[in-house]
């Protein structure tokens, strides 16, 4: 007997400033054609929820990657997590999220665990009042004045920093949202 899990499926870098555009309804159309069930997205930010019996979350990121690639002709990262680990992360948040924005709370989460030595040359207090933290696979950031003007942010996002990783950025609301769709 197999039993279905619930996945999240978050990709990189779409339909942003007109690059890499990829039509919600047709991500759904090529994620169904792939086996998966009960697929629904989430804003058109690259956020895809699906049921699936298989069990391997990076295999199941590689084969969306591929069939993203045939049907759109571009590549696409692509993370996949399972509602158990979207749980894990809030429960995990080092930071009094109830008591902050949704937009100044971030979650970068990220294909495999890097050392945390990789952050080392990271002087936190020169970005105070940002701050990160790592945990299991994803970099919970705060940035009171939003992602987009965070110099932290930056400085996480360097290539050196993150080499061979794939990370995606998801804000807490979105996060939130994930789980809520992940676990009905």
């Amino acid at each position: 007997m197999t039993h279905t899990r619930t996945y999240a499926a978050l990709l990189r870098g779409i339909n942003v400033g007109g690059n890499k555009k990829v039509p919600m309804a047709e991500l759904r159309t090529v994620m169904e054609g792939l086996g998966h069930d009960a697929v629904r997205t989430y804003l058109q930010s690259g956020n895809a929820v699906f049921r699936s019996d298989r069990t391997d979350p990076v295999a199941l990121a590689r084969e969306l990657e591929a069939a993203i690639e045939a049907h759109f002709g571009f590549r696409v990262p692509c993370l996949v997590v399972d509602g158990a680990h979207l749980r894990a992360v809030v429960a995990a948040c080092p930071f009094p999220a109830a008591e902050l924005q949704g937009k100044q709370l971030h979650a970068t989460f990220l294909s495999e665990q890097p050392a945390e030595d990789r952050f080392a040359g990271i002087d936190a207090a020169a970005f105070l009042p940002e701050e990160f933290r790592l945990g299991d696979k994803v970099i919970y950031l705060y940035a009171p004045d939003g992602l987009g003007r965070s110099k932290l942010a930056e400085a996480l996002a360097r290539p050196s920093l993150l080499k061979g990783i794939d990370a995606t950025t998801r804000n807490w609301n979105t996060v939130l949202k994930l789980v809520d769709l992940t676990t009905s």
